[in-house]
Order: structure tokens, then C-alpha cells, then sequence
């Protein structure tokens, strides 16, 4: 607003915004004790406030209103505080809204905060497909850039739909947890012909968790005939729709308590005291398609087959050494995904010279002690 309408400001300026907004706040200069800082944080809003008022009044506002930083402004406020006996105050995270669209940083809106393992960052995601045959460069083959509150699961389709275009589906993609469910296993298979190999999670019931009573997997479907019979040989007497599908249940097979009641096993399969067990079930290909996988990621022919994809751990880490992946050189989405299609070709480039150049890949990297096994073999 100072070089779009300067004259104006100045004499809508508060005398007091000069000396506290003169300067770009940095944390230092701010105040010690939570109380101080709530203080702070009031007048600010207040100030804030006064200005959309002030704006709001004016002749100029229609201009003043196209204004981004204005438009930016009010809607921060907005997300931020809320009043109270005519005072501002910020609101508490449960007030706020969904972190998908918090404005998190005045000079970025589109960048958001997220965490993961540990990690917490304001900002955005990148998402990195390569190559892995054994008789070529290991290329980078999609990029993509995404909010940083953008779910890994999300990104699956749009990877499979991109390389789709270009002629670069693979037959098996290997991809971590993060990019797994049920829905991603059957709809990858089914819309594009690529083989999801990746773990996914867990059963989260307490009998799989503490691995002493009978989770779903214990328990046999006949899907034709709708019926669940469980581990002492009793099958389920209803099988009833959920009206609620969103929540990830589809069916709900419920057995008698007269066979569950007296059971010897009980304590194995519910901690309900009266209530029978019941089983809650996706539609068939989303659970049988989970199921396959849990049994499959525990077996060693797994292991040996998603090896390869520790592979894209060294692209990260090349691309953060080499390029400073994690440090975004412009605001906004898709300058930030130009930055990241620059830095993947930059990799290739790289890695086309080498593998011309007949250099091998480097091995993975051991410990003096750990390589120790592998001599005495």
C-alpha cells in the first residue's frame, strides 16, 4: 500500500505504525513472556483491523481493494483472530481453519505448514518417480509439487495419469506407506495396469496390535453368501450395508451373542461385555487386495523385489546436496515446481553422462564392522 497509494497511507497512518511496523518483525525483537506477546498480538490485530475499516470508508477502496496485500490481509485476519468484547484476540488452534488452507506465511499464500517424522517445515511437498532398470540410468521421469498439507495418497492417480500420457507407466511401482491404501492398490491395477509394491498398513485393531486375539484376517468371507464365519467354527448371522461409506466401511457382519456370549475365546476376539463381535468390511477387491498385501509384505520374496526402491532416498539426498531441494528460490506453486523440473533435469543430465561414461553406480554404503559378514561369507 505504500507504493500503490503512498500519499493516502501516510495520512491514514497511525504515527504509532511507523515506529512498530517500520521494520520487518523478526522473532528476537519480540517480546520475552506469553504475556507481552499476547499484548502485542491485540494491538496488531487491532491495527490490522482499523486499516480494512479504514480501507472500507474510503473513496479509493474499490482500488485499494484489488490490492493483493489487502485482500491478503483481510483474509489472514480473518483466520487469525476473532473478537471478543470488542478486543482481538488470536484464535486457538481448534478455532482455526483446516491447515489445507491456513495461510501460513505472509509472503508465500500458498505455501503451508506440515510435519512428518519429526520434520516440520512451511512450505510445499515434492513428489519424485525414477526409473530402476538394472541396464540403464536411473532417471528421474515425473515431478510433482504440491502444498506441503497434500496427502501422499492423494498423488498416486495424478503420477499414473501423467506418466500415462507420456507413454511411462511402469508395470510395478514401488512407492513407500505414506503412498499406499486399499483404494490405491485396486484402482492402479485396474485404471493404468501398474502393480502397487509397497507396505501398507497394518490391521489397527487392538487383536492385531497386541497380537494375541483374532483379527479380521482370522476370520473366513464367503462373499457370495454373506456370511463371516469365525475362528471357533460359528458364522455371523446379519450382514448389513453401512449408510456411511466415507468412513471406510462398507458392510458390517454381525454375530450372535448366544454363540459369542459362552465362547471360551471371547476374551480373544471382543472386550465388549455384552455386545457380540462384529466384523466391519470394505467392498471385496479394497479387502482382499489389503489382506494380500499384509501377508505378502512379510515375506522375503518382498523384501528382495521393493529393495530397489531405497534408490529414490539417494535422488533426495542428491538433490539436496547437489541443488538445495528443501530451500524453495521463489514464492509460490508453480515457480516452485519449475524450480523442482530444473533441479530432476539437472540430476539426469548428470546421470546420463555418467552411465555414458561406463561409471558404475555406486554401491550401498556399509560400515567398516557391518562389512565384516559379508567377508566371512
Amino acid at each position: 500500500m505504500a507504493v500503490a497509494a503512498p500519499e493516502w497511507l501516510r495520512i491514514v497512518a497511525d504515527p504509532e505504525w511507523f515506529k512498530l511496523y517500520g521494520r520487518r518483525i523478526e522473532n528476537f525483537n519480540l517480546p520475552k513472556t506469553e504475556a507481552e506477546r499476547t499484548q502485542l498480538a491485540a494491538v496488531i490485530g487491532s491495527d490490522g483491523k482499523r486499516l480494512l475499516q479504514v480501507i472500507a470508508i474510503s473513496d479509493a477502496r474499490e482500488s485499494l481493494g484489488k490490492l493483493d496485500a489487502v485482500a491478503l490481509l483481510e483474509r489472514m485476519w480473518e483466520e487469525q483472530f476473532v473478537e471478543e468484547n470488542g478486543q482481538l484476540r488470536f484464535r486457538e488452534v481448534k478455532e482455526m481453519p483446516s491447515p489445507a488452507t491456513l495461510i501460513t506465511s505472509p509472503y508465500d499464500h500458498e505455501a503451508r505448514f506440515s510435519t512428518k517424522r519429526g520434520e516440520s517445515w512451511v512450505g510445499y511437498k515434492v513428489h519424485l518417480t525414477e526409473s530402476c532398470d538394472d541396464d540403464l540410468p536411473r532417471l528421474i521421469t515425473n515431478i510433482e509439487t504440491t502444498p506441503a498439507t497434500t496427502p501422499d495418497d492423494n498423488m498416486i492417480e495424478v503420477v499414473h495419469r501423467s506418466l500415462d500420457s507420456r507413454n511411462l507407466l511402469p508395470s510395478e511401482h514401488l512407492v513407500d506407506k505414506g503412498y499406499t491404501d486399499a483404494m490405491v492398490l485396486v484402482a492402479s491395477q485396474r485404471d493404468y495396469g501398474v502393480e502397487i509394491i509397497g507396505p501398507v498398513a497394518q490391521d489397527p485393531s487392538w487383536q492385531s496390535r497386541d497380537k494375541v486375539g483374532f483379527d479380521k484376517s482370522a476370520f473366513a468371507i464367503d462373499w457370495e453368501a454373506k456370511v463371516v464365519t469365525c475362528p471357533a467354527g460359528k458364522q455371523s448371522i446379519s450382514w448389513l450395508r453401512k449408510t456411511n461409506p466415507a468412513s471406510g466401511v462398507d458392510f458390517e457382519a454381525r454375530f450372535s451373542g448366544r454363540d459369542c456370549t459362552p465362547c471360551s475365546s471371547r476374551s480373544q476376539c471382543t472386550r465388549s461385555k455384552q455386545e457380540p463381535r462384529i466384523i466391519s468390511l470394505q467392498t471385496r477387491d479394497l479387502h482382499e487386495a489389503l489382506q494380500t498385501m499384509r501377508k505378502r509384505q512379510t515375506t522375503e520374496e518382498f523384501r528382495k523385489s521393493y529393495a530397489p526402491r531405497a534408490g529414490i532416498e539417494s535422488t533426495h539426498a542428491q538433490a539436496i546436496r547437489r541443488s538445495g531441494l528443501r530451500r524453495t528460490r521463489y514464492r509460490g506453486l508453480v515457480k516452485t515446481r519449475l524450480q523442482h523440473v530444473i533441479t530432476a533435469v539437472a540430476i539426469n543430465l548428470l546421470r546420463i553422462a555418467s552411465w555414458a561414461n561406463g561409471t558404475p553406480v555406486a554401491d550401498t554404503c556399509f560400515s567398516h564392522f557391518a562389512a565384516l559378514q559379508f567377508r566371512a561369507a
